[in-house]
């Protein structure tokens, strides 16, 4: 049953992390928003998955997974039951940032959960959990283009419901409490910062997540903008890029009982700096959706993997170190979707310059993992 929550939790934030870039194109004509607006609304959600990263953390460290999972899960339903109701930028940003904090909550407490489940290879563990993120990420897209015509209301409503159902699931789930003197203590905070592998391990996630999210949160706009009919261009990002997440994540987990999680991480991002840069000049639908699943591949481990690098480094406080590494992530997010929106402006045919931000910080992950494995 832990299980199985935990891979109901990561379906459920699969399926809101593909929300944005799914329903943009909608919200973008009914309001008439600006790529700057875009980006403004990306990062309104960013800040509520930092905020929520960053203090849900010691409280599961206290009062347990449970409450934090109940929480997200019923932040999350009141988002989406409110997008809808939505009337102009205002209101579509303040409802994002609601859907931020509850998503920022469940992947912390998910991922903790199934952190305690496996000690011995949470790195096959938490790949194998994510590969349910990748599944959810393929769902929105692929049901908003060829089961609800692209409309938006009716897939907020759809993934509201399914979200309310796993939240009843986690109510009724009976899940172990904090442990004893392994929870969160703010004297230990220092020995926790002290390390400096969890900056450079921060450091990547805040590189991966700013490439992860601009994929979710960009491309179909991106493709758009080349002169893909819009639901060819979802259907590039659930079939090419979220089907990639998932066939990576359910290869990786087994080459990582055998080769060390560091190299892993280091072939990732070597890869995912090639395969982003031909998605990006790459003219034509049937190279463009080849070259986003292999990029979709090339992601696969990486953020699963870091997290499972981070329990591995900390063993008490375990879920406050792992929310300060997502929470970088998610600040990963913010700056990247601030970036990305400021270079296009007013046209979205200049997101394809803009979106040279996702090669760019995949390059520099290769340093980064290289300084990792010399610690």
């Amino acid at each position: 049953m832990l299980i199985l929550a935990a891979i109901l939790a990561i379906f459920v934030y699969g399926m809101i992390a593909a929300m944005l870039g799914t329903i943009l194109p909608d919200l973008s004509a009914r309001f008439q928003l600006t790529p700057k607006q875009n980006g403004t609304i990306a990062f309104m959600q960013a800040l509520g998955l930092i905020i929520a990263s960053v203090g849900v953390g010691p409280l599961i460290d206290n009062e347990g997974k449970k409450a934090g999972l109940v929480l997200g899960l019923a932040l999350i339903t009141l988002a989406l039951f409110l997008l809808p109701k939505s009337t102009g930028f205002g209101s579509v940003s303040a409802y994002l940032f609601l859907l931020g904090l509850g998503g920022g909550i469940i992947v912390t407490g998910a991922n903790a959960l199934a952190s305690d489940v496996s000690e011995t290879s949470r790195g096959t563990t938490l790949n194998l959990l994510n590969l349910f993120f990748g599944l959810g990420g393929l769902a929105t897209p692929f049901i908003s283009a060829n089961l609800l015509n692209r409309n938006s209301v009716r897939l907020c409503y759809l993934v509201a419901a399914l979200t309310a159902v796993t939240l009843v699931i986690h109510i009724v789930t009976p899940m172990p409490g904090p442990a004893g003197g392994l929870g969160f203590v703010l004297s230990d905070v220092n020995s926790v910062l002290a390390k400096p592998a969890l900056f450079l391990l921060a450091l990547l996630l805040f590189l991966y997540v700013a490439c992860e999210v601009g994929v979710w949160n960009w491309l179909a706009q991106h493709l758009i903008a080349q002169g893909l009919p819009e639901s060819r261009a979802l259907n590039i990002l659930s079939l090419g890029f979220a089907l990639g997440l998932l066939i990576g994540r359910v290869v990786v987990s087994q080459i990582l009982r055998t080769v060390p999680a560091e190299t892993v991480t280091l072939a990732a991002a070597v890869l995912m700096a090639g395969t982003t840069l031909w998605m990006l000049r790459t003219t034509t639908p049937g190279s463009a959706g080849v070259a986003v699943f292999l990029a979709g591949i090339a992601m696969a481990p990486v953020f699963p993997t870091v997290l499972a690098m981070v329990a591995d480094r900390f063993h008490t406080m375990t879920a406050t170190a792992q929310g300060i590494a997502i929470s970088s992530g998610w600040i990963g997010l913010a700056v990247s979707s601030r970036i990305i929106g400021s270079i296009a402006g007013g046209d979205p045919k200049r997101l394809k310059t803009a979106l040279l931000v996702i090669p760019g910080a995949s390059a520099v992950m290769v340093a980064v993992t290289l300084a990792l494995r010399a610690l």
